[in-house]
């Protein structure tokens, strides 16, 4: 969405991720999703008198390497006791990084060449989750609440951006291409609708060239599509109530997704509203420079890169290729699909079945090794099997592993002979003469109607190449 003319947005984000670590940021309890209410807890983690964290050192390799990636400065730090009330936090209390974080400055490049500076990425603890029953499923009007304390201490990192974002597309973009990053880097599994990766989104306008307008936050997106329409809204909200005369509060609001508006939850805190101090049972965090190494030497190639690599082997390539490669790449499928074509196979061939049947059958994606991808692709593009049986083949691959021409075999899928074929086709050109006479006079959409045919009488084992050829040849 565009504002009107003489209004501009600005938009900051800060994402929140949650870290594939075994276990939680300061305890032994398991980190993990959709266990039990309450049963992934312990002293540490419910703040119970007496007990004291350990800091988790797989949770602070996974921020180094997402400082890393992000370009950022890696340095010392330490964690405070941020102090608020709410049921869903323990210990009223977060351990958190203030003012000496983990991850200083950086920047994101997106593939449209604009680049969002960060400002931070610092490591703290993630807080329950409360469920409100009854009225609109929010605190307010509800009967009663529900907590479950099994998601708090789970180790997290908040990256926040500079205010560089001008537009919702922009916003969404960020997200998408920083979701990449965190999956590459091993840190996080990017599944928003866990709640693995949540954005809390900072929006103002203003004229162009003015200072920075009166900012409001809005909470815990957890689509893109979420982050792009709330942005839209608020903007828009704001730009109403200022040409009314109006005032925009710093304040904290609330994404309703069904009624597609934001809603007051809070007027904005300071810093200073929580009381930060220093965390008294854990000492400082100083990463040594051989340790950074080894955290930079692990890194494999971002996004970015990988998209790279992989538009080097195309030759003038369509939007729909291009579209293919962003999922592919999303995927983590381009390293089968660059095998693949290094072995021979059509880049828009390999893309389109990564993008479509891999992507559909993207849980049993372990089951198909690189060599089987590349061959039934081969089997594909010799004519052996027709594009519908090269997708059963991969469904088949998918599902339980194996040999291509094993399972061409069993499924029936020898290609008709050019004698068998011949007389089809033929037999074809006699039942149907009008469209064969339109097909002889130029209509090629008549073709497709032929082949389908063909593919009815045959039960698919016809290659639709091999069918148009033969069409062609009694011109």
């Amino acid at each position: 969405m565009t504002l009107r003319d003489g209004w501009e947005m600005v938009v900051g984000l800060e994402v929140h991720t949650e870290l594939k670590t075994n276990t939680k940021m300061f305890c032994g309890c398991a980190n993990a999703f959709g266990a039990a209410p309450n049963t992934l807890v312990c002293p540490v983690c419910l703040g119970l008198p007496g007990s004291l964290p350990v800091l988790n050192v797989r949770a602070v390799e996974l921020a180094m390497a997402i400082g890393t990636a992000l370009q950022s400065t890696i340095s010392p730090s330490t964690f405070h006791r941020k102090n608020y009330f709410y049921p869903d936090m323990p210990k009223d209390f977060q351990i958190s990084q203030y003012d000496l974080p983990i991850n200083v400055g950086g920047y994101l490049d997106l593939p449209d060449g604009s680049r969002v500076s960060i400002e931070r990425a610092h490591l703290e603890e993630d807080t329950g989750k409360s469920t409100h029953l009854g009225g609109s499923g929010r605190i307010h009007g509800a009967a009663r609440s529900l907590v479950d304390y099994n998601r708090s201490g789970v180790p997290l990192v908040e990256i926040v951006s500079g205010p560089d974002i001008r537009s919702s597309a922009q916003a969404r973009t960020y997200a998408a291409e920083l979701r990449g990053i965190l999956i590459a880097t091993g840190a996080s599994d990017g599944r928003m609708e866990e709640g693995s990766m949540r954005i809390d989104a900072n929006v103002s306008v203003r004229n162009p060239g003015d200072p920075l307008g009166t900012r409001c936050e809005i909470k815990n997106l957890n689509s893109l599509r979420s982050l792009q329409r709330a942005i839209d809204y608020e903007a828009l909200r704001q730009v109403d109530l200022i040409e009314g005369g109006g005032k925009v509060r710093q304040e904290t609001r609330h994404w309703d997704e069904q009624l597609g508006e934001t809603s007051t939850m809070r007027t904005k805190e300071e810093a200073e509203d929580y009381r930060y101090f220093r965390e008294p049972d854990l000492v400082d965090l100083v990463p040594d420079t051989a340790w950074q190494e080894r955290i930079r030497s692990g890194l494999g190639a971002m996004p970015a890169e990988r998209r790279a690599t992989l538009l080097a082997r195309l030759s003038s390539p369509t939007s729909s290729q291009l579209d293919a490669l962003e999922v592919v790449v999303d995927l983590g499928f381009d390293d089968i699909v660059l095998a693949a074509i290094d072995a021979g196979a059509e880049p828009s061939l390999a893309l389109a079945r990564a993008a479509n049947e891999l992507a559909a059958g993207i849980d049993d994606i372990a089951n198909l090794t690189s060599d089987a991808f590349t061959a039934t692709l081969a089997m594909e593009q010799s004519g052996e099997l027709s594009a519908t049986q090269a997708k059963t083949v991969l469904l088949e691959l998918l599902a339980n592993g194996g040999d291509p021409r094993a399972i061409a075999k069993a499924k029936g899928f020898e290609q008709l002979s050019s004698d068998s074929l011949g007389e089809t086709v033929a037999a074809l050109i006699l039942q149907y003469p009008d469209e064969w006479a339109r097909y002889r006079d130029g209509d090629e959409k008549l073709a497709q109607f032929f082949i389908g045919q063909v593919m009815k009488l045959t039960k698919g084992q016809a290659n639709g190449k091999a069918v148009i050829a033969e069409l062609q040849s009694r011109r």
